[in-house]
């Protein structure tokens, strides 16, 4: 477990390779190692898991933003020098253990938004695709070139790529090794949104502030009904959907919310 100390500002945590801010009800996660473009090494991997794991644990928290620092690099890629040293044995642990921390992302329970803000590739495209919405700048780049390292994906990029883009598009990235423009990984629809770098960030906090709006706990159902259901038959969903429906309906806040609507007010929702 990555060690983390709270500084004198209230919602920051001090740690080694990530920067974590609170402000509000957004959590801020952002890389924090520009010298070699924010890549990821186990030390990163271990600070990322303890920066979610108090966005998750704080009910302050609604929404996380995830980036990097600088404009070049949302994460250039898993560090190549500490990849170069890892046996087989070692490989393997390394890969399950990001793929946890991606798992933890991605099953957050509250929205995180991705504003890639340059190179994601390798480990930082896995890391965008682990989020719950992805939005570029005009000159990010994206891919998965392990192949040209003798390895493959190892943080989910087998896995979530094909779930996003299709099967024929993820192999081709993944077999090829190129390197898409964010133009390109909108078209496919690996990115939702690319906007000019100056509007990344503004542009993740406006969606999150439209989430924001709406009913807490409905939220929370929502993402889980679409993550669980994925790994599942359509049967198996449909029946995963009815019964999250099911528990928003016993809820104040959907009380409140057709309420609102009938009376033709704004809701004001509580999260029960």
């Amino acid at each position: 477990m990555s060690s983390a100390t709270a500084t004198e500002s209230p919602g920051v945590l001090a740690l080694e390779n990530v920067l974590y801010e609170k402000k509000g009800p957004i959590a801020y996660v952002t890389l924090n190692r520009p010298k070699v473009l924010n890549a990821l090494n186990t030390k990163t991997w271990e600070d990322l898991r303890t920066a979610f794991e108090t966005a998750r644990n704080d009910r302050e928290v609604r929404g996380v933003i995830l980036t990097g620092t600088g404009d070049k690099a949302f994460i250039a890629c898993a560090d190549i020098s500490d990849l170069a040293q890892l046996t087989a044995v070692e490989a393997e642990e390394s890969s399950s253990f990001g793929q946890a921390v991606l798992n933890l992302v991605e099953n957050l329970g509250k929205p995180v938004i991705a504003a890639i803000n340059g190179f994601a590739l390798g480990g930082g495209c896995e890391t965008a695709m682990a989020c719950t919405i992805r939005i570029a700048s005009e000159t990010a780049k994206f891919g998965q070139p392990e192949v040209k390292l003798g390895i493959l994906p190892g943080g989910g990029g087998t896995q979530r790529l094909p779930r996003l883009v299709g099967k024929g598009r993820a192999l081709q990235l993944i077999l090829t090794g190129e390197i898409i423009s964010a133009q390109e990984a909108y078209r496919i629809g690996l990115v939702n949104e690319v906007v000019p770098s100056p509007n990344v960030i503004p542009r993740t906090e406006a969606i999150l502030k439209q989430i924001f709006s709406n009913a807490p706990i409905a939220v929370k159902y929502s993402l889980e009904a679409v993550n669980k259901g994925l790994e599942t038959s359509q049967a198996e969903g449909l029946s995963l959907e009815a019964s999250y429906f099911g528990l928003c309906a016993g809820t104040e806040d959907k009380k409140e919310g057709t309420s609102a609507f009938l009376e033709k007010r704004t809701a004001k929702f509580q999260g029960r």
